[in-house]
């Protein structure tokens, strides 16, 4: 079996340790929405579990080993634990606070495109949670592979992979536009493992099947491979 070397993430005793694909040992383990909190209100639930994920805390708990000092590094900015210092969207949150660790490498295996995207993160706070925060909205281009170049990408070792939409409507809905809608891990033996709510669990699918169900909305135009440094 292809091992997947120690990854040291540019945090002091983050990594992963393992002698197979990432996440193999959470395949089965149930979907649950927001499984993970700051552990006290507004949002109480725990700072790390192993019983259920959604698609971000599955992928965050595998990056930190099941560390909880490594988790909240991920989660938060600086580490710093609390509800809005958490890096709730992909675009403006996650993919920068945690760049000593991860990168955007899509151009590196397919032409792409960029997605232009406003992340109004104080709207998304009032109208999703009822809290006033003062943030200026982030243009974030958030450079992706549109799916009629994803038959050209070969690859040779897991990637984190997000799946990028642009959908009109999710300002209505949420306070703020949206890119990054889901990600989970690419496996170089053809197969997508992530934390499904469809599925109702962590599985392996077939990934060229998937994209293909994807694309059946055309709202849903690609994805963005990120490689764990």
């Amino acid at each position: 079996m292809w091992r997947f070397v120690l990854l040291i993430l540019g945090l002091a005793g983050c990594g992963i340790d393992a002698t197979e694909y990432p996440g193999q040992s959470f395949l089965g383990v149930p979907y649950m929405v927001s499984p993970l909190g700051e552990g006290a209100l507004p949002d109480d639930g725990p700072l790390i579990r192993y019983d259920a994920f959604d698609c971000t805390t599955f992928v965050e708990t595998v990056l930190a080993d099941g560390d909880t000092d490594c988790m909240n590094q991920i989660r938060y900015l600086d580490g710093e634990i609390g509800f809005l210092t958490r890096n709730h969207f992909i675009e403006c949150d996650w993919l920068p606070n945690n760049v000593d660790f991860v990168q955007n490498v899509s151009a590196m295996y397919a032409p792409t495109d960029v997605r232009h995207v406003v992340i109004d993160k104080a709207e998304w706070f009032h109208v999703v949670h009822g809290i006033d925060v003062d943030i200026a909205p982030m243009t974030v281009d958030l450079e992706y592979i549109p799916y009629e170049y994803v038959h050209l990408i070969n690859i040779d070792k897991p990637m984190i992979v997000l799946f990028v939409t642009d959908k009109p409507d999710f300002r209505d809905k949420i306070g703020t536009d949206l890119a990054v809608v889901h990600m989970g891990f690419w496996l170089p033996n053809g197969m997508l493992r992530h934390a499904s709510s469809n599925h109702g669990a962590v599985v392996d699918v077939d990934m060229a099947e998937y994209i293909a169900q994807r694309m059946t909305d055309k709202t849903n135009i690609g994805i963005a491979l990120v490689e764990i440094k």
